[in-house]
């Protein structure tokens, strides 16, 4: 599942502006028809993202919502009790914040605990193994892309930032591109033109990037650079923390 994939359920149009205490039975029928369907994990972490950032628009803020849903959304996917439900709160668990992760990884183990049935995907969901950083930019350095690899067993995926200077070191666009070489194609497109700098970068290097990108904010300025911010602004805060846990 990429978030830029036309093919996909526009998440936002199920769901956007009702209030997300109301959205809880659209939210199991989506989790029903999608998550079920899944076996790279970082398509269910796509799939929740892209539901967070939908839903935020009902909500005052980022922080409110992630209340919401620990307080709400959680007590009532683990009271619904079915596989979907479980499959949610182990997504909750993946891209939420930390308050609302650990109460989703909880009330997935009761859930668990009571033999209801986990997705495929439940035992690496949230933990992937972090792989190559690179980023690349224009010798004026106005606009710097940063990429991050991790993988899930042998599937790969590039977790991918545009950052733009000349606007404050903002986010300006976001997205996830999956399968092998994807670092191997970036060097060499970047080699064919002599106004971009290519660089490798380790685990820290890439965090205090994306770090930097994410507190100093948002810039998206075409559609669908807005919908791509969005989609993916829950999994790049839980990349962030996977990457400071590293050290």
């Amino acid at each position: 599942m990429d978030a830029r994939d036309p093919s996909e359920p526009d998440v936002a149009s199920l769901f956007a502006p009702v209030a997300v205490e109301d959205t809880f039975a659209g939210v199991l029928t989506e989790a029903r028809q999608v998550l079920g369907q899944l076996d790279d994990p970082v398509d269910a972490e796509l799939w929740g993202s892209d539901l967070i950032g939908a839903l935020a628009s009902s909500a005052a803020g980022q922080a409110s919502l992630m209340d919401t849903l620990t307080g709400s959304l959680v007590p009532a996917a683990e009271a619904a009790s079915t596989p979907e439900a479980l499959a949610l709160l182990r997504v909750f668990a993946a891209v939420g914040s930390p308050d609302l992760r650990a109460a989703a990884g909880q009330a997935a183990a009761r859930l668990r605990a009571h033999d209801v049935a986990d997705p495929p995907w439940a035992g690496a969901v949230g933990a992937p193994v972090v792989r190559d950083c690179w980023h690349y930019a224009d010798v004026g350095g106005r606009q710097e892309s940063l990429a991050m690899t991790f993988a899930y067993g042998d599937k790969e995926h590039a977790v991918c930032v545009l950052i733009d200077h000349g606007r404050g070191g903002r986010i300006k666009d976001a997205w996830v591109t999956k399968g092998p070489g994807v670092r191997a194609d970036t060097e060499r497109e970047a080699a064919r033109d002599p106004l971009v700098v290519f660089e490798m970068i380790d685990a820290a290097g890439a965090r205090l990037r994306l770090e930097r990108a994410i507190s100093a904010g948002e810039c998206p300025e075409q559609p669908d650079q807005v919908d791509d911010v969005v989609a993916h602004r829950a999994l790049l805060r839980a990349r962030l923390d996977l990457l400071a846990a590293l050290g």
